[in-house]
């Protein structure tokens, strides 16, 4: 299923990337098949005579204007030119450019299709081999945390040293843009009540006691960020989205690549951790993982006493973020249960607020 996000149908999104194809010399005959579908759309390329390989993603209408997506790709090509990660390296278009801009054309689009006029964007990747790490065990989840932060500090001692280029321009994840007023993935309290009215499998939904204890968590996390502030050596340049599944390894002995750049942007360099533990941050082991990660990170950058006091804030915040996008990404398969992700929230929220779960979410 396609996400109403303002996009065509995947017949029409298909023939979107056809004609994007035609800005770059990729052979005679490239095929496009689909890889998957979130926020954007990705398409695998592939030159059948020639033997080459890439990956194609066309942006999603209306959450990034052409500013920010080239943003996006500069970032990723200092990060592999100054030898920080490695990323994938992004294939200019026959007229040098990053981005290929699809003009609008409604026999592709439609006439009613949403951001009616408004011009497509793509960009293309050299085809990086390599699978996410999918831990089954303790020790492979304890490593895989390890590494996260061994490269999550690579990263941000490359966000506070780099000088961008002239109009480097990315949004920012600040409370406003995120549990506030003008939430970016939407609002945490719809995303409560789309799961309250649809309890699909017959589990418990969330009453009016839950909602108020989700209630007076977002307000301890506004007032305890509000009292943080965003100094330059807490809040900078972020991936913003730094979990194992945007990790590819090929091998045992090879660097890991880093993709999906789409989320960067300029938040708390904690929001990185948070979003390391996405979609499982109840889990009895999240103390541990945290441990991995803080142990490899402060090999590079150190974390204050004050920092480490606010991880519990951080992930409880990108917890209730996520229920916001899991509200407005109804087709989303990131959690096996929406309703129990939403409920186990409550349940966080209240251990954060009174203080009885473990010290990693004790405010």
């Amino acid at each position: 299923m396609l996400p109403d996000l303002g996009w065509p149908g995947l017949d029409r999104a298909h023939a979107l990337a056809e004609r994007a194809l035609t800005s770059y010399d990729l052979g005679s005959a490239p095929t496009v098949s689909l890889l998957g579908v979130s926020e954007n759309i990705t398409y695998q390329v592939d030159d059948l005579a020639g033997g080459r390989r890439w990956a194609l993603r066309l942006y999603r209408p209306g959450y990034h204007p052409l500013e920010e997506i080239i943003s996006e790709l500069a970032w990723i090509q200092a990060l592999r030119h100054d030898g920080v990660i490695r990323t994938p390296p992004v294939v200019p278009s026959r007229d040098g450019e990053l981005v290929t801009v699809i003009a609008y054309d409604p026999s592709v689009l439609g006439a009613r299709s949403a951001g009616f006029g408004e011009p497509r964007y793509a960009a293309l990747f050299e085809w990086v081999r390599g699978s996410s790490p999918h831990p089954s065990d303790a020790v492979g989840l304890l490593r895989g945390f390890s590494a996260l932060g061994e490269i999550t500090a690579r990263l941000h001692q490359h966000a506070r040293a780099w000088r961008p280029p002239a109009g480097f321009t990315r949004f920012a994840w600040t409370w406003r843009t995120t549990l506030g007023s003008q939430g970016r993935w939407g609002s945490w309290q719809d995303g409560i009540r789309i799961v309250a009215n649809g309890d699909q499998n017959g589990l418990k939904v969330i009453d009016s006691d839950g909602i108020a204890v989700l209630t007076r968590a977002v307000e301890e996390i506004r007032r305890r960020i509000e009292r943080f502030g965003t100094g330059p050596d807490r809040f900078g340049l972020v991936h913003a989205d730094m979990r194992l599944a945007n990790l590819l390894v090929n091998g045992r002995s090879e660097e890991p690549t880093v993709i999906d750049f789409d989320d960067c942007g300029f938040s708390w360099y904690l929001f990185d951790l948070a979003a390391s533990l996405s979609f499982i941050e109840h889990r009895p082991e999240v103390g541990d993982l945290v441990e991995a990660w803080l142990a490899s990170y402060r090999r590079h950058v150190p974390v204050s006493a004050e920092e480490e006091s606010m991880i519990a804030t951080f992930v409880l915040l990108r917890r209730l973020l996520l229920v916001a996008w899991l509200g407005s990404h109804p087709e989303a398969d990131a959690v096996a249960s929406v309703a129990e992700y939403a409920t186990t929230s409550c349940d966080l929220a209240d251990d954060y607020l009174s203080g009885s779960c473990s010290s990693l979410l004790r405010p």
